[in-house]
């Protein structure tokens, strides 16, 4: 990410548009004049990216990835589909900063509730095998997985990881379900992206990054599968179906 980011400032565009926090951070170590607009942005202030939401002070600006509460969110969807659980799986890729948080609020999410979190790290596409191995050795009845670009990537595999061990999984984005998982509950990426050219439109005409305020996501979706949810005998409550945006049946 860095050589590319490297490579794209000697460019010289006038706005370069970030597509996550991890190229928001290669893209400012490469460039502190040309304007960075990310559309999926986590942890900008922890990680020096902004110097504060209202007013970003430098060369990025964006809209956010999270919203405080909605792992805890995850979680409670997660109870819903299995009431009696006791342990719930969390995976996770460590390498990136906004991944550990989400796993943090999960862990005390669920200690609130009395319910065991065991952590499974996947740095890359190869540890998604050996993670579900050690869910599954955990005995782990729900599998939330963490919005992380790496785990988008590898979200086929990881439908049928999770089909093979029998594991319904609640993820943060909605691509996760389309692709064989259960249930996404999470922000909307083609939101944010199609709001990312409101403040491409803006730099072009002269605005800078340090005035355009880092904006919170408008638009969170739930996505269920019904296939799914057949295919691991679980029935889904009308509670859950009403609020959905999205049936896949």
């Amino acid at each position: 990410m860095p050589a590319l980011a490297e490579e794209l400032v000697q460019l010289k565009p006038d706005v370069i548009v970030a597509s996550n926090t991890t190229a928001a951070l290669a893209a400012k170590r490469a460039t502190q004049s040309i304007l960075i607009v990310t559309p999926i942005l986590g942890g900008a202030v922890n990680l020096g990216l902004v110097k504060s939401h209202s007013r970003p002070g430098g060369n990025v600006t964006g809209i956010l990835a999270f919203i405080d509460g909605l792992p805890g969110k995850q979680v409670e969807i997660a109870l819903e589909l299995i009431p009696t659980a006791t342990k719930l799986g969390v995976l996770f890729n460590p390498t990136n900063p906004a991944d550990t948080a989400q796993r943090q609020e999960i862990e005390a999410a669920g200690a609130a509730k009395g319910i065991k979190v065991v952590a499974a790290k996947a740095r890359t596409k190869g540890d998604l095998d050996p993670a579900f191995t050690s869910l599954t050795a955990a005995g782990v009845q729900v599998v939330i997985v963490v919005r992380d670009t790496l785990l988008l990537g590898e979200r086929v595999h990881i439908a049928e990881l999770a089909a093979a061990a029998h594991l319904p999984t609640v993820a943060g984005i909605a691509e996760h379900a389309k692709a064989g998982g259960l249930i996404a509950y999470g922000i909307s990426t083609p939101a944010n992206v199609r709001r990312a050219a409101y403040f491409v439109d803006k730099m072009l005409k002269g605005a800078k990054a340090s005035d355009l305020p880092v904006e919170f996501p408008t638009k969170v979706e739930l996505v269920i599968n019904l296939k799914t949810a057949k295919a691991l005998g679980l029935s889904i409550a009308p509670s859950l179906l009403s609020r959905a945006d999205e049936v896949i049946e």
